[in-house]
């Protein structure tokens, strides 16, 4: 230790020591700590009289004032309750609270085991330092730290805050500078500083193992609850951690030294009339009952019994990485989120989720190399009330699936959606003036007017030939018709009388985007004109973005941008306005209910304004949801995916199947599962609320 004190004091404070130590106890003991606090507390005056001053460095280059750095927060993330916890995003597990939340024993068992005299002191306790400095002395080591409460506390924060190696040096060597500094900074802060908030700030930054940083987050890691509802013995635990949280953990095989630990900060507790002696006695004679627990972090570990919620939980993370207000880039957002703090109500309901799950898993086995998903939206606000797979959400080996087939991912940016795109066609016409009862001679195959280029198929000599599913779908079909049968070639002709550009760019408008270098080329104006196939939905997309679609339709033109998020809240309380709903009209409200009321033909609910004709693609929708539903089923080339997109006034789902892994594989006979798996999701996730019936269409886009 000299080696350290004469680089700071210099050479003339060793000689003084050394004469000190030749005094009495008693009078050694008092000289010191006089010594070293006036040091402190008065740098030039004090020391110039007893020889400690440095001329290469003295005191006067010592910070007084604490700079402290917010210390990383836990967000936690809950579902529409506000209280079913999902799951927490943190590099440290802390969540401070206020002093008031914390157990009087707990305040009480920290003082006992940390600083007996926190109440008597001023930031440095002499008495402290002098038993310490003597201590060391005789032991030729460092056997005692003096350091109270107030100091170790701006150790602390000094860690916290330090962001080079440097600093990070400086406020954790062994060294007598790093304790000067401790000790004069500790004193000033108590100038300002009660002793209250300065014991709330060392609860919530002491490390007490386990991961567990901050007296909520040591509680919940040992006892499962929060630290309000401590009990004596609870407490005493908790504050022998500090210490040597290896040394003292009570979670180890041999439970010896904490509870050993633990008694000598009850006894201490006694000793300062903070309990009597008999409440001492009880609590010495409790075992240490643990119920230990392992918070959530990220979203591979939700907790078992919501394990389903894991998609969803990966929509929420994608959704914040994207989200200005949380930093300039998606490493700064990524930071925000594990250090901030935040409190998330997120959008998911559990009725809805219960309903999606329980339909994908009776509809697709976990271990099928098909994916089955069901995604539920919010009419009117953009909130994803839903979010389901047959997959589960793992890194456990062999069940590892955490590439999102609900957003695209990994190697597959999204999947066709078949003639889910007619909405965009339909909505298109009806928008420019062309009424549902808009009729086209509709062959099995067409020659439409659209060259043989990119994104063409079925072509007979330089133009694009569209064919129709069956024969049955050939004749004269109009809106309603054409839309509930699904006739490509009543389809294409319409898209060429509207013209295709117009249709991309009302996809556009419901909030898709272009996923692939081919989609984003075919959708600029200069080729979208000749775009024919788009209207069969060959470009790639997800199932949120198509309920979000189809859920603008349901909102009469209203189009929300999707949002895992009811409300976020800062460490501070306050709330942050990113997750609200972000709306505008899009298309009028009569061509929203003029476009639902062909597609009511699609579930066999019928049309309020128009025939249906005599069948439809998804005729038993309408039955198995219970209530008014409009939808469209699709499939693609090869039935290499299959979809379902259903909305009532209230909520709008999109179900579909496919092989992420093998873009080529075919769905086989599971074309109609995502019709099945929305038809449950809707009814399960509506059961028990009132249900609303479409608007008709104004009269001027039923008929000419």
């Amino acid at each position: 230790m000299a080696e350290p004190l004469r680089a700071f004091w210099g050479k003339a404070y060793l000689q003084d020591m050394a004469r000190i130590r030749r005094l009495g106890p008693a009078v050694r003991i008092g000289l010191i700590a006089g010594v070293l606090v006036a040091a402190l507390a008065f740098p030039l005056a004090a020391l110039a009289g007893i020889g400690i001053v440095d001329t290469g460095r003295g005191l006067n280059g010592i910070p007084t004032e604490l700079t402290v750095s917010p210390p990383a927060q836990t967000s936690y993330v809950y579902a529409a309750d506000g209280r079913t916890l999902l799951t927490a995003f943190y590099e440290e597990n802390r969540h401070d609270v206020p002093l008031d939340a914390v157990a009087q024993d707990m305040q009480h068992a920290i003082i006992a085991a940390e600083d007996a005299r926190f109440y008597q002191h001023h930031g440095v306790d002499a008495r402290g330092v002098a038993r310490a400095f003597v201590a060391n002395q005789k032991s030729g080591g460092v056997s005692q730290g003096g350091s109270t409460l107030t100091m170790q506390y701006v150790r602390l924060a000094l860690q916290n805050s330090a962001r080079t190696p440097a600093e990070i040096t400086a406020a954790t060597q062994q060294t007598a500078p790093r304790k000067a500094r401790e000790m004069r900074l500790a004193i000033e802060l108590e100038k300002h500083t009660s002793k209250a908030e300065i014991l709330s700030r060392y609860l919530n930054a002491a490390y007490f193992g386990h991961r567990a940083y901050g007296i909520y987050a040591a509680s919940q890691v040992f006892f499962s609850k929060p630290p309000s509802d401590l009990t004596i013995a609870e407490s005493a635990t908790l504050a022998g951690l500090v210490k040597a949280p290896t040394d003292f953990d009570p979670a180890s095989q041999d439970q010896g030294p904490a509870r050993d630990r633990r008694n000598y900060i009850i006894d201490k507790m006694a000793e300062l009339k903070y309990i009597s002696p008999a409440q001492a006695d009880q609590a010495k004679r409790e075992p240490i009952r643990l119920r230990l627990s392992s918070p959530p972090n990220d979203c591979v570990s939700i907790p078992g019994g919501l394990r389903d919620y894991g998609y969803f939980c990966d929509i929420f993370r994608n959704w914040w990485l994207r989200q200005p207000a949380f930093g300039k880039n998606s490493l700064e957002r990524e930071e925000q989120l594990r250090r901030g703090g935040y409190r998330v109500v997120t959008s998911i309901d559990a009725k809805a989720q219960a309903a999606a799950t329980a339909a994908v898993q009776r509809q697709q086995a976990s271990d099928s190399n098909l994916a089955m998903g069901v995604v539920v939206v919010e009419p009117g606000t953009g909130r994803i009330r839903a979010a389901a797979l047959n997959r589960v959400y793992s890194l456990e080996p062999g069940r590892a699936n955490t590439v999102n087939p609900l957003l695209g991912g990994g190697d597959i940016p999204g999947y066709q959606a078949g003639s889910t795109f007619k909405m965009f066609t339909m909505l298109a016409a009806l928008e420019h003036g062309m009424p549902l009862s808009t009729s086209y001679n509709s062959p099995m195959q067409y020659r439409s007017k659209y060259r043989i280029g990119w994104g063409q198929y079925n072509t007979c000599g330089s133009y694009w030939c569209p064919k129709n599913a069956s024969k049955e779908m050939t004749g004269d079909r109009n809106m309603w018709s054409g839309f509930g049968e699904s006739v490509n070639t009543y389809f294409v002709q319409l898209e060429e009388k509207v013209g295709a550009d117009n249709a991309v760019k009302m996809a556009e408008r419901l909030g898709l985007r272009w996923r692939t270098d081919v989609d984003s080329r075919l959708a600029e104006p200069r080729h979208a004109k000749n775009w024919g196939s788009f209207t069969l939905g060959v470009s790639s997309t997800t199932p949120l973005e198509m309920a979000n679609a189809y859920a603008a339709v349901a909102a009469d033109g209203r189009y929300c941008a999707a949002t895992p998020v009811v409300s976020i809240t800062g460490p501070d309380g306050r709330p942050v306005s990113a997750g609200q709903p972000q709306c505008q009209q899009v298309v009028s409200s009569g061509v929203a209910r003029a476009a639902t009321d062909a597609a009511r033909c699609v579930t066999g609910y019928g049309a309020a304004a128009g025939g249906c004709g005599s069948w439809s693609t998804g005729t038993g929708i309408y039955r198995a949801v219970g209530r008014p539903v409009a939808g469209k089923t699709g499939t693609t080339d090869n039935d290499r995916s299959a979809w379902f997109v259903g909305y009532t006034p209230d909520l709008a789902a999109a179900g579909f199947i496919a092989d992420p892994d093998n873009p080529n594989s075919t769905v086989g006979g599971a074309t109609e599962a995502p019709g099945v798996a929305v038809a449950e999701t809707l009814r399960g996730a509506s059961a028990g609320t009132p249900a609303h019936d479409f608007k008709p269409p104004p009269g001027r886009l039923v008929s000419r």
